[in-house]
């Protein structure tokens, strides 16, 4: 009977030593310990674009202190390694990146920060794509993998997927709206090269993305996407440099951009001179003209409006008498170029890439 109740008692003490070990060791995270890392991922997600190295330092502050407290659940903890594996690949650690997955998947597997980590530690975008693609057969369009791939679909260059992602990733986060503030530029710039194969240059696509071009990269993109400049190479393979003296020789490159100048300046520009609404409608008005083999679209609208007495010009922010009212009202009229706000053309501002492509892609029959 004695032995019978000392097997009892030893057998509540062991079954207590287990829920209090299990107390400390919880496969469940609190609602408190979630708002942690709902605040911890508001600081780091932003960090994807161009993260400065306090921004880091901050981040890898805030975990490290984590790390030390007294919460005590695998959960928390495995995502907190994840977390922590992110900020590695932003200061190009990948191996210890690589460690803190393997550290967050012995405590967490499912974890969705360490899916999305594994993501990142992926460097093919296929194999990437094919990850992605596969956890969200198995847990359903969750905004934080179709976010993942987004970002890998922008990067392959199938810009208009990454649209249909990213809005699709924005809708089912809403209630976490440092997602759309952090990524949306990826989803404005994709929606921008939308109309881009796949299979672009590229060359092409690197200039297409970027804020601002010069003539070097409009003579590139023209080269490479059309063949427009045939009437002057032939066929031939010549030297950007070369074609930029060719068209400004044939005017098709104008000795300024400034629309308020009725005489042309002594000087001649750089082929690294950013190119303005100007200067992209002059281009793309003379290559019309050539392409069409039609000169008389040169002086279209001059030759109308200067037989009219006190003529005044449809654009208020183009005077009449400006050498660049027929290049810009061909180009509006014809629909290579548009009026930002529905009246003005606001000629002095500089061209984006993706915005140039689409331009010199509506001129192509």
């Amino acid at each position: 009977m004695k032995i019978a109740f000392k097997i009892i008692i030893f057998l509540l003490l062991v079954l207590l030593a287990g829920c209090q070990s299990l107390q400390q060791d919880k496969l469940y995270t609190s609602s408190a310990d979630e708002k942690i890392l709902t605040g911890l991922a508001e600081q780091i997600i932003p960090l994807d674009n161009n993260p400065s190295k306090n921004e880091i330092n901050a981040a890898r502050k805030k975990i490290t202190e984590l790390e030390k407290s007294k919460i005590k659940d695998r959960n928390f903890e495995g995502r907190l390694a994840a977390w922590s594996g992110r900020l590695f690949i932003m200061e190009g650690r990948n191996s210890d990146a690589q460690r803190e997955f393997q550290r967050s998947q012995s405590l967490s597997p499912l974890n969705l920060p360490s899916q999305v980590l594994s993501f990142r530690l992926e460097r093919d975008p296929s194999r990437r794509l094919n990850m992605i693609e596969t956890r969200l057969s198995i847990e359903g369009s969750r905004g934080e993998l179709l976010t993942e791939s987004g970002r890998v679909l922008f990067d392959m260059n199938r810009f208009s997927e990454a649209v249909a992602a990213f809005d699709s990733a924005f809708i089912a986060l809403r209630e976490k709206p440092y997602y759309e503030e952090a990524y949306g530029q990826f989803r404005t710039k994709a929606w921008e090269l939308r109309e881009l194969e796949q299979d672009t240059g590229g060359r092409t696509v690197e200039i297409a993305r970027q804020g601002e071009i010069t003539w070097f990269n409009l003579i590139e993109i023209t080269r490479t996407e059309t063949d427009f400049l045939r009437f002057i190479t032939a066929g031939r393979d010549w030297p950007v440099e070369t074609l930029f003296t060719q068209l400004l020789e044939r005017s098709f490159i104008p000795l300024t951009q400034d629309t308020s100048l009725s005489v042309w300046p002594n000087t001649n520009p750089s082929s690294g001179e950013l190119v303005l609404r100007s200067g992209a409608a002059w281009f793309l008005w003379h290559l019309n003209a050539q392409n069409r083999s039609n000169r008389g679209l040169l002086t279209r609208y001059s030759s109308r409006l200067t037989s009219i007495p006190n003529a005044r010009s449809p654009i208020p922010d183009l005077d009449v008498w400006s050498p660049f009212i027929d290049s810009i009202l061909g180009c509006v009229e014809s629909e290579f170029m548009s009026l930002p706000d529905g009246r003005n053309f606001n000629p002095d501002e500089r061209v984006r890439g993706s915005d140039f492509l689409s331009m010199l892609l509506r001129l192509r029959p």
